[in-house]
């Protein structure tokens, strides 16, 4: 309903009124935050690789720095906390673009999240493969960062499954308002 005139959103815009925007999709908005949690963490964990900062914050009995310091902690040559905040990055900005009023409703943009963290779930359910059976120690930041990945996993599936009634809205707002008027 529109403030206005008390008139549902279609019938308002057939009458030429305005209408309040449509909110932006919680999915990305979820990934959007979730990505800048992630880059915050892998670099962190990048700043200590570099040698910029001392010691991990690991807590009682963590095993960060033996996992940071192993022979997995680069892959093909480039630091993993590297990738991570390359791939963290890559989706937070696909997300904030996503959340523009003309990519909204794009279905393009969601397929593209859920590609990115099926990669990403990938590729850390196999650096948390090498921490319990080849390294045998366990990164708290790892596990957080792998927590963030499910969850942005997870965001991302639930706007693929919600991009579809955004596209129709869409779709059913612009044809109400190219409608021939009823008499």
């Amino acid at each position: 309903m529109t403030p206005a005139s008390g008139r549902g959103v279609r019938e308002a815009e057939a009458a030429g009124e305005p209408t309040a925007p449509a909110p932006p999709p919680w999915p990305r908005m979820a990934v959007a935050v979730l990505s800048l949690i992630g880059v915050f963490i892998a670099g962190y964990l990048l700043l200590h690789r570099l040698g910029l900062i001392g010691r991990l914050l690991c807590g009682p009995g963590g095993s960060c720095e033996t996992v940071q310091e192993s022979a997995y902690a680069t892959f093909l040559g480039v630091p993993v906390p590297a990738i991570g905040v390359a791939g963290y990055l890559l989706l937070l900005v696909l997300a904030l673009a996503g959340l523009q009023p003309g990519l909204a409703a794009d279905r393009r943009v969601s397929v593209a999240l859920v590609a990115l963290t099926v990669v990403a779930l990938a590729f850390t359910a196999y650096l948390n493969a090498l921490e319990a059976y080849v390294i045998h120690a366990w990164c708290r930041w790892c596990i957080a960062s792998a927590v963030v990945v499910a969850l942005t996993f997870v965001c991302a599936l639930a706007d693929l499954a919600t991009v579809g009634a955004r596209a129709r809205a869409a779709a059913a707002s612009a044809a109400s308002s190219n409608a021939p008027e009823e008499p």
